[in-house]
């Protein structure tokens, strides 16, 4: 529901790129952003639990 707004970013850690999706969402009359969150979306629900600490929360990667 707010993954557009970068929520998910906010949640991870990532302040400076959770700041960056809401002024996308913002800038492009909230199209991009959301899209952006859904497919993030899906990829963390792809990834096992161990893939997923891995990437995201011990490698520290931002975005997709």
């Amino acid at each position: 529901m707010f993954g557009g707004f970068g929520v998910h970013k906010f949640v991870l850690g990532y302040t400076q790129e959770g700041i960056i999706q809401i002024l996308i969402t913002i800038v492009t009359c909230f199209i991009v952003g959301p899209i952006i969150g859904l497919v993030e979306g899906i990829i963390y629900l792809a990834k096992t639990d161990e893939e997923f600490v891995a990437t995201y929360l011990e490698g520290h990667r931002g975005w997709f």
